[in-house]
């Protein structure tokens, strides 16, 4: 009994709770409160590509140093380079390579049922999450390999650049 109570007691204080009964203020904002917790974007999908040093170009242009995403362009002749959803540079592709493998492999019986149940399962639930007023759930992506490099070629006096995504694979070059 002795234990019941001290734990209701201690439970009461906001302090030690895990999760407060009212939302904490911080610098005049209410925590979730921010636009960029109700509003926030996905996670991306594009590999991360990291600059230790600066990039220059002839006409004075810099890359600072930094974590950037790196986008395939959908016609595959341009690697974007992104901060903050904004294009930073844009890098002309010289090889692109698709494996076609994965394509090739034929779906069995099994599979088709499995792919029809968790879509069956997916509407099920976008119903109920509609009737409540929350946005549908999507079908969830597979986590896909992705990679991104960067290495200076003393020889040639340019950067190149090596995007991997899932199945397709392009390289870029920007003279430095």
């Amino acid at each position: 009994m002795l234990e019941g109570l001290y734990v209701d007691n201690v439970m009461m204080h906001s302090e030690t709770r895990v999760y407060p009964t009212e939302p904490q203020i911080t610098a005049g904002l209410i925590v979730g409160s921010q636009s960029f917790y109700k509003y926030s974007l996905r996670e991306s999908t594009y590999p991360t590509l990291s600059l230790v040093d600066e990039i220059r170009d002839a006409y004075g242009n810099v890359i600072p140093p930094g974590h950037y995403e790196l986008a395939l362009s959908d016609e595959k002749d341009f690697l974007i380079l992104i901060e903050c959803k904004k294009a930073i540079a844009i890098i002309p592709v010289f090889k692109v390579e698709i494996d076609m493998s994965k394509y090739a492999v034929t779906k069995d019986d099994k599979t088709l049922k499995k792919e029809k149940k968790q879509a069956k399962e997916i509407a099920k639930t976008n119903k109920k999450r509609e009737r409540k007023g929350l946005p549908p759930v999507e079908k969830e992506e597979e986590d896909i390999y992705q990679e991104a490099e960067i290495e200076y070629v003393p020889a040639g006096g340019y950067y190149l650049i090596r995007y991997e995504r899932g199945d397709v694979k392009a390289w870029g070059a920007v003279k430095g």
